[in-house]
């Protein structure tokens, strides 16, 4: 229901979105993609689930990387920019995060997540969003999914 009231508000608008995720693993998109009509609106979409991607198709240096780790404001940040110079779309959202089931040692702690959303002509106005979800593995990438579709919706009202 709000992956279809988001399209409508974004057919509405005149607008198009994309995604650059990683915990989610194309979800995000899926999930739009669902509802008739989402081909008006949704550009596409990068899974960069690992780091390895981050770096080679973003752009996105290794020691920022190193130095913020993955699970960060600062790499979604990046995530959104670099991956809007690619999708062209009038937003980006991108999802980093750890959806478990276990820590990686010196890695974030299970449930995670950061979620940043770039909203053109306002590249310099990124909007980032924190959360520690609760949950199996899925159930936090389908709630971190259905929050950011929420945030969107809020931002464009």
């Amino acid at each position: 229901m709000e992956a279809k009231k988001l399209v409508d508000l974004l057919n509405k608008k005149k607008l198009t979105i994309a995604s650059v995720e990683s915990l989610t693993a194309g979800l995000f998109i899926a999930t739009l993609a669902n509802v008739p009509g989402a081909s008006k609106v949704v550009r596409g979409g990068l899974i960069t689930y690992q780091s390895s991607l981050k770096t080679s198709l973003l752009g996105i240096k290794k020691e920022t990387i190193k130095k913020y780790g993955v699970v960060s404001k600062e790499i979604a940040t990046l995530m959104a920019k670099e991956g809007s110079k690619l999708l062209k779309s009038d937003i980006v959202v991108s999802f980093t995060g750890n959806a478990g089931p276990t820590k990686e040692p010196g890695g974030a702690e299970v449930g995670r997540v950061h979620i940043a959303i770039l909203c053109k002509p306002n590249v310099a106005l990124i909007k980032n969003f924190t959360k520690v979800y609760k949950g199996s593995r899925n159930s936090i990438r389908e709630a971190v999914v259905n929050d950011a579709i929420s945030l969107i919706f809020e931002i464009l009202k």
